[in-house]
């Protein structure tokens, strides 16, 4: 079960949601980026998930205030028709342009990357851009820069089966080239995250249908990535993100509940997880738990004063932000000295039997 971090203290600074009067009726798959003048959240919201009324909206937060929502891109055709628009990831290059990523496309077997760039920290957006063919963008987690410049964004794919795969720039964002898919050894598997080490190497880690999260390691800056295999965690086939924290820890934002019969299931709770080695996880934090709700697709900075922020999905109706103190957090280490296993799951890190679920 989760401990408090310290005696009497919460490692929760704050929580609100980013529009009291949310401007769609549904919202999902929410993002969220420190540029040099603030935080900019975006996510997709319209009638309904699949419905060809969802767009991308982004919200800023200015001198402590979350602006009003607006969209700021849309699925329309040249012909006057609709498609629906699909998460979005924001990501702020290192003294660059802040990007816009997202998908359109009637489903996410046969969706295509879009992209869009500001030049003034998300007050205003360029004309969307379809993405090169083959090059799908961050499917639903950011991006990460390597020392060398190079761009990282982690993609996936569900068109006959899951499977993941990085896609990589070395021209600040300009252009992308595809990774062949990672090896699965019969996991399946989609959005992942990246962590990227203090020894250098980088880890991905994500959702499977298999009930646990995956993890994958690339010891040459994601150019080979070893074989899927299953962690110790358990997850309700539910999107996750993780971040390498300042101070050497790595953080994991997820649904720790074992998947049910129906896709939902398990997405009533959202919890946070503390690792020192990336393999290793355990639960520290409790954001939601409500059973029969959803609480779901968190995404997880972490900012320039070491707070964290979390942007989620509540309830399917609005987006929620938390500020996290890491400092309150306690350190996943047991009283042995070992790294910590994520609490109630099951030790076996063999593929378990798959569960004929549809990404939602």
């Amino acid at each position: 079960m989760p401990f408090p971090a310290v005696a009497g203290q919460s490692p929760v600074v704050s929580t609100e949601f980013i529009a009291t009067r949310p401007p769609t009726a549904q919202c999902h798959a929410g993002t969220i980026v420190e540029t040099p003048t603030g935080l900019v959240a975006a996510w997709f919201g319209g009638k309904q998930e699949r419905d060809p009324s969802v767009g991308i909206w982004v919200s800023r937060q200015l001198s402590g205030r979350w602006t009003n929502p607006r969209e700021i891109a849309n699925g329309k055709q040249p012909d006057g028709s609709r498609l629906p628009a699909w998460n979005p990831v924001l990501f702020q290059v290192t003294a660059g342009r802040l990007m816009l990523f997202y998908k359109l496309g009637p489903d996410p077997q046969h969706w295509w990357g879009m992209w869009m760039t500001s030049d003034d920290d998300g007050a205003t957006w360029s004309a969307p851009r379809r993405l090169a063919h083959g090059i799908l963008g961050p499917i639903k987690n950011k991006p990460i820069e390597l020392p060398n410049g190079d761009i990282l964004s982690p993609s996936s794919t569900e068109l006959g089966g899951w499977r993941v795969h990085v896609e990589r720039s070395t021209d600040h964002g300009q252009t992308w080239t595809a990774s062949s898919d990672i090896s699965s050894s019969g996991i399946d598997a989609i959005q992942p995250s990246l962590l990227r080490k203090q020894d250098g190497s980088i880890e991905a880690i994500g959702r499977t249908r298999q009930g646990h999260l995956f993890w994958s390691q690339s010891l040459d800056g994601g150019r080979q990535w070893s074989p899927l295999r299953l962690l110790d965690v358990a997850n309700p086939n539910s999107g996750i993100d993780a971040v390498a924290l300042a101070d050497g820890r790595y953080l994991l934002v997820y649904n720790p509940a074992s998947p049910g019969p129906q896709w939902w299931d398990g997405r009533g709770t959202l919890a946070v997880a503390i690792s020192i080695d990336g393999l290793h996880w355990q639960r520290v934090l409790t954001l939601e738990d409500k059973p029969g709700q959803e609480y779901s697709y968190p995404a997880v900075i972490q900012g320039r004063d070491g707070r964290i922020h979390v942007l989620y999905t509540w309830q399917r109706t609005r987006m929620r932000h938390v500020v996290i103190d890491p400092a309150l957090l306690r350190a996943a280490v047991l009283p042995t000295g070992k790294p910590g296993k994520s609490s109630g799951s099951s030790s076996n890190l063999e593929p378990l039997s798959g569960l004929n679920q549809t990404a939602k």
